[in-house]
């Protein structure tokens, strides 16, 4: 008797997807894999993008669901999880077209290493599919995370499996065990470095993540944020969460040597909003450090949590999850967050 394929929950959130949404549930339909189901969780869409997913789902197993308020990303995720019962999770935007092959290939790799708790297929950009989105993130010891790959073009250099710190939420493939060990998304980040938080648990809890190159997703970079927030709550929850982050996960020594240094490179960047008379985003950030200050030991209970998970140290996790710090990199970065607010977008 033929073994039937371990099941996969592929789980997407949508708010506001259009004909995006429509896409991407035509290209899962051609997954070409025995045994899958898709979870499809509206996060109250104002348009009628649900509606018109579920009526086109033709043989596909779907499962839908629509949440009562807007949970964000973090939170559409996990109630998608509550209805899962797959061996493995995908989280996959709404804004990607996927290869055909993508769970055949991540299952089997899976399959073949135990200790993979967690990892991404090659991501290209969606308009641009010879350059890639992300082929994921490694920590710095400012605090910041460097992208891997983002803007290049497809190489060599990113066609050979790598162990990455933190893989990208928009085809986060993910062993359901890690998950009943590690938890999913933190609810309080909402959106943004969600994924980076849940990735460094599944390196404390002894799993590694990877970058797996043999299959890719397309993705309509920017499009999800662009349906929900205005640049202000995506830099907010940035900078927010990121604290939040660096709070739980890191040992003592390291709360020390990264987060405090951390703190006083975004106060820096605060003040200097606020000589250039950009009130909003001094603001932002101030008000990303008070909500850590006001959550203190709700957040300290999280970190007595995540610490109970460690099998590793710091330094023997740095080795492979951290990149040396470069100034040219952390300017990028700050490019990256400028050129957020540059972009113009409605909260709809």
């Amino acid at each position: 008797m033929r073994k039937l394929k371990p099941k996969v929950s592929i789980i997407i959130t949508n708010y506001n997807g259009g004909q995006i949404l429509l896409d991407c549930i035509e290209s899962v339909k051609k997954i070409d894999y025995p045994n899958f189901e898709v979870i499809l969780i509206d996060d109250r869409s104002k348009d009628d993008s649900f509606e018109m997913a579920t009526k086109n789902k033709g043989k596909l197993k779907l499962i839908s669901s629509r949440n009562k308020v807007n949970l964000g990303f973090a939170g559409a995720n996990n109630a998608g999880l509550e209805l899962a019962t797959g061996d493995y999770i995908l989280l996959l935007n709404n804004d990607t077209k996927v290869d055909k092959n993508l769970l055949a290939k991540l299952v089997d790799k899976f399959e073949s290493d135990l200790s993979i708790g967690a990892g991404q297929s090659k991501i290209r950009f969606m308009d641009k599919p010879e350059y890639l989105d992300n082929a994921g993130s490694f920590l710095t010891r400012t605090g910041f995370l460097v992208h891997w790959g983002f803007g290049s073009r497809d190489s060599k250099e990113f066609n050979s499996e790598k162990k990455i710190f933190s893989a990208k939420g928009a085809c986060l493939f993910i062993r359901r065990k890690v998950i009943d060990t590690v938890g999913l998304f933190d609810a309080d980040f909402v959106s943004y470095i969600e994924e980076s938080d849940f990735c460094w648990r599944v390196w404390l809890a002894g799993y590694k993540v990877i970058f797996y190159p043999e299959t890719y997703i397309l993705h309509k970079v920017g499009f999800t944020f662009s349906k929900q927030f205005n640049p202000i709550t995506v830099n907010y929850n940035s900078f927010k969460n990121r604290i939040l982050s660096l709070y739980k996960n890191l040992e003592t020594k390291n709360l020390i040597l990264i987060l405090i240094p951390h703190l006083f490179i975004i106060l820096g960047l605060s003040l200097y909003y606020l000589i250039k008379l950009q009130f909003a985003k001094s603001s932002m950030i101030i008000r990303a450090i008070w909500w850590n200050v006001v959550n203190f030991q709700k957040s300290l209970k999280k970190r007595m949590i995540v610490q109970n998970l460690r099998v590793k140290t710091d330094d023997e996790l740095f080795k492979t999850i951290m990149k040396k710090f470069v100034f040219k990199e952390m300017f990028s970065h700050f490019l990256k967050v400028e050129a957020n607010f540059a972009t113009k977008r409605t909260t709809k």
